[in-house]
């Protein structure tokens, strides 16, 4: 199998798995990192299922494995522990068939004058933690769901000068008027230029409170701005509240005929995120086959 980087070189279409923490909840688990080591068979059971979907990115279970989040759990010392059997899973199950991806998460916490924490604090947070990432074998890094354009460039220029690896940055972007902005009103230029300008080596948007439909457009925007390979990862639809719970409803044909837009407007890496599951990435897997061939 060709590097991530000469796949990226390449301009191949890649799929990236879906949700973890909506399918662990399925399976009653309270998802998390911990998952790794306290429920190690359910995670490599999700990733197996994702990667006979027919993912080419299996993405590990640490979106908030790093110190600063896991702290809130009284988990921080055991960072380490949950980012290496993480990456480890995933190797384990996608055994030279995917690459796998380290996934770096928001602190959760807001950078000064808004919060408590200085930038230099949260790279050496990042840079910690995408180094444990790295050592434990992963192909590349991706940051996603950051929501404030000075944490994402921060987790950036951290994962690049510690890993060395290609890094993936997606934001999520909210419907602002007749655009799209971030909770913390950083608009799609902004974000795509200072990161590209950063180092980023593929920019894109997951999350949010956005369709798959209304990501492609926002997509069409961030091209204008970048000629990088750009991702999209948007949820199986806008989430609908059930009995207090957010539910994610859309189907798995109409997710990947939505994802396929995203394509449409120039991404080049597609998956899923909340409320995806692995009959939407077989969905979108099968479109992107005929998009492959197109």
């Amino acid at each position: 199998m060709k590097t991530f980087a000469q796949a990226l070189s390449d301009g191949d279409i890649l799929v990236f798995d879906g949700a973890m923490g909506t399918m662990l909840e399925e399976k009653g688990l309270d998802p998390g990192p911990w998952c790794n080591v306290e429920a190690w068979d359910e995670v490599a059971e999700i990733h197996k299922a994702y990667l006979e979907a027919g993912a080419d990115v299996l993405i590990s279970n640490t979106f908030a494995a790093n110190r600063i989040a896991l702290e809130r759990y009284g988990r921080g010392a055991r960072m380490a522990e949950y980012n290496l059997a993480g990456v480890e899973l995933c190797r384990q199950v996608a055994d030279g068939r995917a690459y796998v991806a380290g996934d770096i998460g928001p602190t959760g916490q807001m950078l000064e004058p808004y919060g408590d924490y200085s930038q230099e604090q949260f790279y050496e947070v990042f840079a910690e933690q995408a180094a444990m990432l790295k050592s434990a074998g992963a192909d590349l890094i991706i940051i996603e769901t950051m929501s404030d354009l000075r944490e994402a460039v921060t987790a950036l220029e951290a994962c690049i000068d510690s890993t060395m690896l290609p890094v993936v940055v997606s934001i999520s972007f909210d419907r602002a008027g007749s655009g799209y902005r971030t909770v913390m009103g950083d608009d799609i230029e902004s974000c795509v230029c200072e990161l590209d300008a950063a180092g980023a080596n593929v920019v894109g948007a997951n999350c949010g409170s956005v369709t798959p439909e209304q990501m492609a457009e926002l997509l069409a925007e961030m091209r204008r701005f970048t000629n990088k390979p750009i991702i999209a990862e948007p949820n199986a639809g806008l989430p609908e509240l059930v009995g207090g719970k957010a539910v994610f409803s859309l189907p798995p044909e109409d997710f990947a005929r939505g994802v396929l837009k995203c394509i449409e407007a120039g991404a080049r890496l597609v998956g899923g995120c909340c409320g995806t599951t692995p009959a939407h990435i077989k969905s979108l897997v099968d479109l992107v086959r005929g998009a492959r061939k197109s």
